[in-house]
Formats: structure tokens, C-alpha cells, sequence
């Protein structure tokens, strides 16, 4: 098959039909839409005359990419991706972009909702090839680039809505699951304490890690694979502050090595570190959660340790 899933791909998919990656229940139709790719991804090759060159492997755990040239010859991505992932969202925040700190978007809508047509960066290299203090300093710097006013006339989902629903399942979980109780009922604690005064609310990437972070030409990093949000800054750089966590917990001085990023990237951002270390608390204690519900052990447990250091 020209369009096979990638493995990575199949797996994330599946684990979407016990618990949602943000915390909604069911496959969301994704089941289906993986039987239907093959001919999705040939009728997009085919109506913008694309030339295919392979499916990027190991590949995200959301979307097919698919790495094709166009008509003039220019190298550039194809991305499917079921309604679940919410590929609507991520065109409109590219556009607002409009390559500013970000990847660019080739194409407009057309009649082929969920695909996107992306500028070619390097898939082998992100910053998380750099050394760690560059890594987190080339990765700040572009996350700075993308938070901006939100566009008027797209009404993107918010921080409180989106953890909403994942602090519902977390309730759920600690009621099922006494040994994550305390972490759970502290990820909620700080939630609530953070919704009850944010601060001024940006066009958030949603899920900024290093390793969406590539290398392009036209700019030396560039972010990819937004799943954006609305709120406040701090909410974004929280998933950044837990990057190489297997390092950390590894680490003899991994709680104080965490303790330290925390402040340095808070100072670096200009975001407030007591509200970024709250929704680093948050962010973790729900990944964690999720890993464990899903079956994932080890990066339940790894995630749950860093918690435990916040």
C-alpha cells in the first residue's frame, strides 16, 4: 500500500479509543478515518499534482505526513489528519502565522478538510539535537515568535476548555487509581487556582515540545504540529519545562535541575515561574495519568516522579 500508516501512528490511534489524548471518550471516528487514508491521500496527491516521494517514518501519532514535491518542483509535506486532531484548527493558526516562527501553509482548504500542504523543513533535525541549554534556548525563542494576538473570526479552543474535559477524566482516574490521588487532587488545586486569574491570552501553540522545533531554510528553526489553544504563556512553555525527562529523573540532581529551568525559562519568557511551575504541575500529573490509563507504564512512571519534584 503507497499510503501505509506508519506503526507510531496506528498505536496512537488506538489508544484514542480508551482515552482520548485530551480527554474525551471513544476513537472520535479515527478507527474509520485509518481505513479510508489510502484514498484520501491519493485524491490529495491528485488534485494538487503532487509527486510522492515517501511516507515520513516513525511519523507523529496524529497524522500520516507524507514528504512529496509539487508541480514546479519545489519539495514540500502532505498532512492528513483525522477531525479528532483537530487539523482545522492547525490551518487556521498557520495562517495567522503565516510562517512567522512557524511552518508554511502552501495551500488554502479547497474541499479537502483534515489535509494540509506544508513547506518542506528537515524532519531528521530538530533542536533537540543541540545540546541541552542551546536546545532549550532555540526552542524558547521561537515559542516567543508565536505568541500573538489571537485572529479575529476563528474561535479557537481555550485553556479552561481543554483542560476542563482532561481534569474530568483525571477525577475519574484517581477515583479508580488511589496511588495517583494526591498528585491528581494537587494538578487540580493549581488549575483551579490559575483559571481563577490568568493573564493577557495569546494564540497559544498548544503542544510545544524541542522535537517540534525543525530545521528550514528560509529560518534556522521553525515550529510544526500546533494543536492550538487560547490562553495565557504559561500554559505553552509547561510542556517545554519537561523536556529529556528521562535525563532528569535519571539525573541525581534532577529535582533541582528542574527547580532551576523552571526559573530560567520563566525569567527568559517573561512569564510568571509560580504560574508556570502550576501548570507544569498540571500538564504532567495529566500526561502521566493518561500514560498510565492507556497502559504505558514507564512514561506513567516517569512522568508522575517529575510531578512529584514540582
Amino acid at each position: 500500500m503507497p499510503f501505509e500508516p506508519p506503526p507510531r501512528l496506528v498505536r496512537a490511534l488506538g489508544e484514542t479509543h480508551l482515552s482520548g489524548a485530551d480527554g474525551t471518550e471513544g476513537n472520535g471516528g479515527s478507527g474509520e478515518w485509518l481505513d479510508k487514508l489510502p484514498v484520501l491521500a491519493q485524491q490529495a496527491v491528485d488534485l494538487r499534482e503532487l509527486t510522492v516521494e515517501r511516507v515520513q517514518a516513525p511519523g507523529g501519532r496524529s497524522s500520516l505526513v507524507v514528504l512529496v514535491g509539487r508541480a514546479d518542483g519545489t519539495p514540500a509535506v502532505l498532512k492528513l489528519a483525522p477531525e479528532r486532531a483537530r487539523p482545522e484548527s492547525e490551518r487556521a493558526a498557520l495562517a495567522h502565522w503565516d510562517g512567522r516562527g512557524a511552518v508554511q501553509l502552501l495551500d488554502d482548504p479547497g474541499d479537502a478538510p483534515g489535509v494540509l500542504l506544508l513547506e518542506r523543513l528537515r524532519p531528521d533535525l530538530s533542536v533537540r539535537s543541540l545540546p541541552e541549554a542551546k536546545a532549550l534556548l532555540e526552542a524558547a525563542g521561537t515559542l516567543r515568535r508565536l505568541w500573538v494576538e489571537p485572529p479575529a473570526g476563528y474561535a479557537f479552543e481555550t485553556v479552561a476548555e481543554r483542560t476542563g474535559r482532561q481534569a474530568a477524566v483525571m477525577r475519574a482516574s484517581a477515583g479508580a487509581d488511589p496511588e495517583v490521588a494526591a498528585l491528581v487532587d494537587a494538578a487540580l488545586t493549581a488549575r483551579e487556582e490559575l483559571l481563577a486569574g490568568p493573564p493577557e491570552e495569546r494564540l497559544l501553540h498548544g503542544t510545544f515540545r524541542q522535537s517540534k522545533v525543525l530545521a528550514g531554510e528560509r529560518s534556522p528553526w521553525l515550529a510544526v504540529g500546533p494543536d492550538p489553544v487560547v490562553g495565557e504563556c504559561a500554559f505553552d512553555l509547561a510542556r517545554l519545562v519537561r523536556d529529556r525527562v528521562e535525563d532528569l529523573i535519571a539525573s541525581p540532581s534532577g529535582s533541582s535541575t528542574t527547580r532551576r529551568r523552571v526559573k530560567r525559562l520563566a525569567e527568559s519568557l517573561d512569564v510568571d515561574q509560580e504560574r508556570l511551575r502550576g501548570w507544569t504541575l498540571f500538564r504532567a500529573v495529566e500526561s502521566g495519568v493518561r500514560a498510565r490509563r492507556v497502559g504505558r507504564a514507564q512514561d506513567a512512571e516517569l512522568l508522575l516522579e517529575f510531578a512529584g519534584w514540582l
